[in-house]
Protein backbone atom coordinates (compact mmCIF):
# COMPACT_ATOMS: atom_id res chain seq x y z
CA UNK A 1 0.00 0.00 0.00
CA UNK A 2 0.84 3.44 -0.52
CA UNK A 3 0.54 5.92 2.61
CA UNK A 4 -0.52 9.37 1.84
CA UNK A 5 -0.73 12.45 3.88
CA UNK A 6 -3.52 15.12 2.80
CA UNK A 7 -2.64 18.64 3.33
CA UNK A 8 -4.75 21.15 2.91
CA UNK A 9 -6.36 23.96 5.53
CA UNK A 10 -9.94 23.55 4.56
CA UNK A 11 -11.02 20.56 6.94
CA UNK A 12 -14.06 19.73 4.14
CA UNK A 13 -11.48 20.02 1.04
CA UNK A 14 -9.25 17.97 3.15
CA UNK A 15 -11.83 15.24 3.57
CA UNK A 16 -13.46 15.31 0.14
CA UNK A 17 -9.27 14.47 -0.99
CA UNK A 18 -8.87 11.64 1.54
CA UNK A 19 -12.39 10.03 0.37
CA UNK A 20 -11.24 10.58 -2.84
CA UNK A 21 -7.68 8.69 -2.36
CA UNK A 22 -9.48 5.57 -0.30
CA UNK A 23 -11.11 4.96 -3.53
CA UNK A 24 -7.80 4.44 -5.68
CA UNK A 25 -6.74 1.01 -5.34
CA UNK A 26 -3.17 0.46 -3.83
CA UNK A 27 -3.56 3.79 -1.86
CA UNK A 28 -4.59 4.79 1.67
CA UNK A 29 -4.76 8.20 4.18
CA UNK A 30 -2.31 7.67 6.52
CA UNK A 31 -2.92 10.99 8.14
CA UNK A 32 -4.60 14.68 7.03
CA UNK A 33 -2.92 17.94 7.95
CA UNK A 34 -4.21 21.87 8.09
CA UNK A 35 -1.06 23.42 8.67
CA UNK A 36 2.45 23.20 7.56
CA UNK A 37 3.42 22.38 11.38
CA UNK A 38 1.02 19.50 11.59
CA UNK A 39 2.20 18.24 7.69
CA UNK A 40 5.91 18.21 8.68
CA UNK A 41 4.56 17.02 12.27
CA UNK A 42 2.54 14.12 10.44
CA UNK A 43 6.02 13.05 8.54
CA UNK A 44 8.03 12.98 11.37
CA UNK A 45 6.26 11.11 13.07
CA UNK A 46 5.58 8.66 10.76
CA UNK A 47 6.94 8.59 7.36
CA UNK A 48 4.70 8.19 4.57
CA UNK A 49 5.38 7.89 0.48
CA UNK A 50 3.53 10.84 -0.88
CA UNK A 51 1.81 14.08 0.30
CA UNK A 52 -1.39 15.75 -1.37
CA UNK A 53 -0.21 19.21 -0.97
CA UNK A 54 -2.03 22.25 -0.89
CA UNK A 55 0.15 25.63 -1.53
CA UNK A 56 -2.19 28.14 0.67
CA UNK A 57 -1.54 27.30 4.55
CA UNK A 58 -2.29 29.32 7.45
CA UNK A 59 1.51 29.54 8.81
CA UNK A 60 3.07 29.51 5.65
CA UNK A 61 2.70 28.03 2.43
CA UNK A 62 2.72 24.48 0.94
CA UNK A 63 6.51 24.87 -1.09
CA UNK A 64 7.83 26.32 1.88
CA UNK A 65 6.77 23.37 3.65
CA UNK A 66 8.83 20.94 0.75
CA UNK A 67 11.68 23.01 1.28
CA UNK A 68 11.59 22.46 5.01
CA UNK A 69 11.32 18.82 4.35
CA UNK A 70 14.07 18.84 2.12
CA UNK A 71 16.34 20.58 4.68
CA UNK A 72 15.30 17.67 7.07
CA UNK A 73 16.23 15.09 5.23
CA UNK A 74 12.72 13.85 4.00
CA UNK A 75 12.36 12.61 0.30
CA UNK A 76 9.01 12.05 0.50
CA UNK A 77 7.27 12.51 -2.90
CA UNK A 78 5.00 15.22 -3.56
CA UNK A 79 1.79 16.57 -5.98
CA UNK A 80 0.53 19.68 -5.40
CA UNK A 81 -3.13 20.45 -5.27
CA UNK A 82 -4.18 23.69 -4.88
CA UNK A 83 -5.83 26.46 -6.65
CA UNK A 84 -2.55 28.00 -7.17
CA UNK A 85 -2.18 28.12 -11.02
CA UNK A 86 0.44 31.48 -11.46
CA UNK A 87 3.46 30.65 -13.43
CA UNK A 88 5.84 31.28 -10.83
CA UNK A 89 4.68 29.28 -8.08
CA UNK A 90 4.44 26.24 -10.94
CA UNK A 91 7.85 26.50 -11.83
CA UNK A 92 8.71 26.85 -7.85
CA UNK A 93 7.12 23.18 -7.68
CA UNK A 94 8.95 21.83 -10.00
CA UNK A 95 12.41 22.69 -9.04
CA UNK A 96 11.37 21.40 -5.66
CA UNK A 97 10.55 18.13 -7.43
CA UNK A 98 6.67 18.04 -7.22
CA UNK A 99 5.86 14.98 -9.61
CA UNK A 100 2.20 16.42 -10.36
CA UNK A 101 0.83 19.91 -10.26
CA UNK A 102 -3.28 19.49 -10.19
CA UNK A 103 -5.01 22.82 -9.62
CA UNK A 104 -8.30 23.29 -8.53
CA UNK A 105 -10.74 22.64 -8.88
CA UNK A 106 -10.93 19.01 -10.25
CA UNK A 107 -12.41 15.74 -10.72
CA UNK A 108 -12.11 12.17 -9.24
CA UNK A 109 -10.62 10.97 -12.60
CA UNK A 110 -8.34 13.78 -13.08
CA UNK A 111 -6.75 12.86 -9.49
CA UNK A 112 -6.46 9.22 -9.89
CA UNK A 113 -4.81 9.75 -13.11
CA UNK A 114 -2.33 11.16 -11.18
CA UNK A 115 -2.04 8.58 -8.54
CA UNK A 116 -1.91 5.95 -11.15
CA UNK A 117 0.79 7.69 -12.70
CA UNK A 118 2.75 7.72 -9.66
CA UNK A 119 1.77 4.15 -8.67
CA UNK A 120 3.64 3.16 -12.10
CA UNK A 121 6.53 5.54 -11.46
CA UNK A 122 6.83 3.15 -8.68
CA UNK A 123 6.51 -0.15 -9.94
CA UNK A 124 8.86 1.18 -12.52
CA UNK A 125 11.89 2.20 -10.28
CA UNK A 126 11.83 -1.34 -8.43
CA UNK A 127 11.61 -3.18 -12.03
CA UNK A 128 14.71 -1.24 -13.22
CA UNK A 129 16.17 -1.85 -9.76
CA UNK A 130 15.47 0.35 -7.15
CA UNK A 131 18.68 2.16 -6.02
CA UNK A 132 20.79 0.12 -9.19
CA UNK A 133 22.46 2.12 -12.07
CA UNK A 134 19.77 2.65 -15.14
CA UNK A 135 20.82 3.26 -18.35
CA UNK A 136 19.00 5.62 -21.36
CA UNK A 137 16.50 3.08 -21.82
CA UNK A 138 15.49 2.69 -17.85
CA UNK A 139 15.21 6.69 -17.28
CA UNK A 140 13.23 7.03 -19.97
CA UNK A 141 10.90 4.36 -19.16
CA UNK A 142 11.11 5.85 -15.26
CA UNK A 143 10.73 9.63 -16.90
CA UNK A 144 7.53 8.35 -18.92
CA UNK A 145 6.10 6.45 -16.37
CA UNK A 146 4.70 10.10 -14.81
CA UNK A 147 2.89 11.30 -18.06
CA UNK A 148 -0.53 11.43 -18.06
CA UNK A 149 -3.42 11.69 -20.53
CA UNK A 150 -5.54 14.50 -20.79
CA UNK A 151 -8.91 13.98 -18.41
CA UNK A 152 -12.13 14.87 -19.81
CA UNK A 153 -14.84 16.55 -18.52
CA UNK A 154 -16.93 14.58 -16.18
CA UNK A 155 -20.18 13.68 -18.61
CA UNK A 156 -22.29 14.17 -15.11
CA UNK A 157 -21.68 17.15 -14.74
CA UNK A 158 -22.64 20.31 -16.68
CA UNK A 159 -19.25 22.47 -17.79
CA UNK A 160 -18.11 24.66 -15.00
CA UNK A 161 -19.16 22.15 -12.58
CA UNK A 162 -16.84 19.98 -9.99
CA UNK A 163 -16.99 16.49 -8.21
CA UNK A 164 -15.30 18.43 -5.13
CA UNK A 165 -18.14 20.83 -5.03
CA UNK A 166 -20.63 18.25 -5.68
CA UNK A 167 -19.76 16.01 -3.21
CA UNK A 168 -19.52 18.14 -0.67
CA UNK A 169 -23.33 19.67 -1.29
CA UNK A 170 -24.28 15.98 -1.48
CA UNK A 171 -22.66 15.64 2.36
CA UNK A 172 -24.22 18.45 3.60
CA UNK A 173 -27.44 17.40 2.72
CA UNK A 174 -26.93 13.69 3.31
CA UNK A 175 -26.45 14.63 6.64
CA UNK A 176 -29.40 17.06 7.38
CA UNK A 177 -32.17 15.80 9.27
CA UNK A 178 -34.59 18.26 7.14
CA UNK A 179 -34.07 19.65 3.67
CA UNK A 180 -32.65 22.84 3.03
CA UNK A 181 -32.85 25.81 1.25
CA UNK A 182 -29.97 27.10 -1.39
CA UNK A 183 -29.29 29.78 1.60
CA UNK A 184 -28.65 27.14 4.48
CA UNK A 185 -26.54 25.05 1.84
CA UNK A 186 -24.37 28.20 1.03
CA UNK A 187 -24.26 28.71 4.54
CA UNK A 188 -23.03 25.36 5.67
CA UNK A 189 -20.45 25.16 2.99
CA UNK A 190 -19.16 28.43 2.43
CA UNK A 191 -20.08 28.58 -1.20
CA UNK A 192 -21.87 31.90 -2.61
CA UNK A 193 -25.85 31.33 -2.56
CA UNK A 194 -25.96 31.35 -6.42
CA UNK A 195 -23.04 28.63 -6.62
CA UNK A 196 -25.04 27.14 -4.06
CA UNK A 197 -28.54 26.54 -5.95
CA UNK A 198 -27.15 26.00 -9.23
CA UNK A 199 -25.58 23.17 -8.24
CA UNK A 200 -28.64 22.16 -6.40
CA UNK A 201 -30.88 22.78 -9.29
CA UNK A 202 -28.63 20.36 -11.26
CA UNK A 203 -29.08 17.58 -8.41
CA UNK A 204 -32.77 17.80 -8.21
CA UNK A 205 -32.91 17.22 -12.20
CA UNK A 206 -30.53 14.38 -12.00
CA UNK A 207 -32.36 12.81 -9.24
CA UNK A 208 -30.53 13.38 -6.60
CA UNK A 209 -32.77 15.29 -4.63
CA UNK A 210 -36.00 16.03 -3.81
CA UNK A 211 -37.41 19.42 -3.99
CA UNK A 212 -40.09 20.67 -2.14
CA UNK A 213 -41.86 24.23 -1.64
CA UNK A 214 -42.56 26.10 1.46
CA UNK A 215 -45.02 28.76 1.90
CA UNK A 216 -44.82 31.63 4.08
CA UNK A 217 -47.27 34.13 4.63
CA UNK A 218 -46.24 36.33 1.64
CA UNK A 219 -43.75 36.39 -1.44
CA UNK A 220 -42.94 33.79 -3.72
CA UNK A 221 -42.61 30.21 -1.55
CA UNK A 222 -38.83 29.19 -0.95
CA UNK A 223 -37.17 26.00 -3.00
CA UNK A 224 -36.13 23.24 -0.61
CA UNK A 225 -33.97 20.34 -0.64
CA UNK A 226 -33.71 16.84 0.40
CA UNK A 227 -31.31 13.98 -0.17
CA UNK A 228 -33.02 10.81 -1.93
CA UNK A 229 -31.30 7.64 -0.69
CA UNK A 230 -30.00 5.97 -3.99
Amino acid sequence: MIDVLVVDDDFRVAEINAKYVGKVPGFRVAARAHSAAQALAAVERAPVDLVLLDHYLPDQTGLELVHHMRERGHGTDVIMITAASDVVTVRAAMRLGALHYLVKPFTFAALRTRLDSYAALRRTVDRVGGRGVAGQEQVDRIFGALRTAPIPASPGLPRGHSEPTTDLICGVLHRANQPLSAHEVAAETGLSRSTAQRYLRHLEQAGRLRLSLKYGDTGRPEHRYAWVAP
